[in-house]
């Protein structure tokens, strides 16, 4: 596996006690693999993200756990040597590219510093790999657009620079956050397409975070749906997708409208609880229309969601009478 997160828990310290953002959470993502990481806004999905590259917003950190690349631990890492491994070994793709790029500096400026600092390339050769980056992203007329400045540039092209600044080190992991988000259909389509070709053709793995089941169903081999800070549902997207096996999933998928289908569209009912009043049991309990006394009281781990399925979920309805 090139990513392995064992257990994670990501506090954040107040004056009342620690909020837990992210709780007990593992996973893996294999060479070439792409993860998708869904869930409402306030999941918990980009803060595994940023624990993951150790750029967590102070006074985040990670509390408990651990984070494994290609089988070394870096968890631990000091802020140098952690410095070395971002942007090295790992890519990050952010979710708004103009907060992401330098105003300052042209595009190719800013891509042959990333090389130049993490592969030390000499002056032709860095020129050369920049290029080729842009072009491997599909930025038509990169000789041209390489003296461009970033707001010389759509949202869309913004987002195929973030994504080549992203990839110049040759990372063996990239964590994209919202790729698509505020972009058009037809220019979602080709970042999409354009991250599929990026993990299958350098063997990569991603973790691709978004709100987006659509996205996910496109982009991903698996899925990991994720509620309150912890995952409720781990498995293949058609599985996911086709037979959702947590009342979460259930909802979400419920409230994608299908072509051809008249169907009225599911609503889940109330909202995400605040991280200090996440309820005793499942933090699903009080939105879940399936629950009973046993979801109130108890909080369920991940487990096999029947017989024939390759799917985990966190709910108490798949576990053994």
């Amino acid at each position: 596996m090139i990513l392995e997160v064992r257990n994670l828990r990501v506090e954040f310290p107040t004056r009342r006690g620690a909020l837990v953002a992210v709780d007990d959470v593992s996973f893996a993502i294999a060479p070439g693999e792409v993860l998708g990481v869904v869930g409402e806004s306030g999941a918990g999905k980009s803060v595994t993200g940023m624990s993951i590259i150790n750029l967590l917003e102070p006074p985040g950190r990670i509390a408990a756990g651990e984070v494994r690349l290609a089988g070394e631990r870096i968890d631990n890492l000091s802020p140098e040597a952690m410095r070395r491994v971002r942007g090295r070994r790992i890519g990050m793709v952010f979710q708004d590219p103009l907060t992401s790029l330098n105003p300052l500096y042209t595009i190719g400026r800013q891509l042959e510093e990333t090389i130049a600092t993490h592969l030390g390339l000499g002056r032709a050769a860095t020129r050369e790999k920049a290029l080729a980056l842009l072009r491997d992203v599909g930025i038509p007329a990169p000789e041209t657009r390489y003296h461009h400045y970033p707001h010389q540039f759509s949202g869309g092209m913004r987002q195929r620079v973030v994504i080549a600044l992203g990839i110049a080190a040759d990372p063996v992991l990239l964590i994209a956050d919202e790729p698509t988000t505020a972009l058009d259909v037809s220019i979602q389509a080709q970042i999409i397409a354009l991250i599929k070709r990026l993990a299958a053709e350098r063997g990569a793995a991603v973790m691709l975070i978004t709100h987006d089941m659509g996205v996910i169903a496109e982009t991903s081999q698996r899925v990991a749906v994720m509620y309150a800070g912890r995952l409720v549902e781990l498995g293949p997207v058609r599985e996911v997708i086709q037979a959702p096996r947590h009342p979460y999933t259930v909802g979400l998928m419920g409230s994608i409208p299908k072509i051809g289908a008249r169907r009225r569209l599911v609503q889940i009912d109330g909202a995400m609880p605040r991280l200090n009043a996440i309820p005793q049991g499942c933090a699903f309990h009080p939105r879940c229309p399936r629950r009973f006394a046993r979801c109130l009281a108890e909080r369920p781990d991940l487990i096999p969601a029947g017989t024939g399925s390759n799917t985990l979920a966190a709910c108490w309805l798949h576990a053994a009478a």
